[in-house]
């Protein structure tokens, strides 16, 4: 790990060694790294929320598509976003993650009204695998780890609204009590407190589909 040009900035050279190895299909890295290194960390994941899938090596496959496509816009794949700002490892869990409200969330749209009781149904069937809906930052901040949190604030492209999201949501300060911290009176600290959490949730985005 070196430091970039920026003193604040970390960049973790081995994991963008892992992903430039990973983006020119070296099978061998690619196997140790994401079936075997990894794999751990996708059965958690796999696991614990909804994936569609019918087993853990199937939802590995799912995610090693999505970060190897390239974007029709683009053309370039989510894998290329990667900057080593963060482990590897770390950026992998959003990619996971939002795979995964995705998938729940194009599942629930499918249901109507009829269906809905027999999806309820077959989520009690489940046993230990949780569905999980994606969260808003205004809901259950806790979801997130705190790991995932601190690489998301620290790539928002705006430190005071990073700041104000640290304070309200990871530090659980009153909104009253983040306003006086940052020096802003209320009405200002509304108006900045929706901006930032609108930032909060693009950046979080942009951590895995950048690309």
């Amino acid at each position: 790990m070196i430091l970039s040009s920026n003193p604040d900035i970390h960049i973790f050279i081995e994991d963008l060694e892992i992903a430039h190895a990973i983006l020119h299909r070296d099978e061998v890295i690619t196997k140790q790294y994401l079936y075997q290194r990894c794999y751990p960390l996708f059965k958690r994941y796999y696991d614990g929320y909804y994936t569609d899938c019918e087993s853990c090596i199937e939802f590995i496959n799912d995610i090693y598509v999505l970060i190897m496509t390239p974007s029709r816009k683009t053309g370039r794949c989510r894998l290329m976003s990667y900057r080593g700002e963060s482990t590897l490892t770390q950026w992998l869990k959003v990619v996971c993650k939002f795979y995964c409200y995705s998938r729940f969330e194009v599942k629930c749209k499918k249901l109507d009204t009829e269906t809905l009781s027999s999806f309820n149904l077959e989520i009690s069937k489940m046993g230990d695998r949780k569905l999980h809906q994606e969260p808003s930052i205004d809901g259950d901040f806790s979801i997130f780890h705190h790991d995932d949190v601190e690489v998301v604030l620290r790539l928002m492209p705006n430190k005071r609204y990073s700041q104000l999201i640290r304070l309200r949501y990871v530090e659980q300060k009153t909104d009253k009590e983040t306003a006086e911290a940052l020096g802003m009176n209320m009405d200002n600290y509304y108006n900045k407190h929706k901006r930032a959490k609108e930032m909060f949730e693009k950046t979080l985005r942009k951590e895995e589909y950048n690309g």
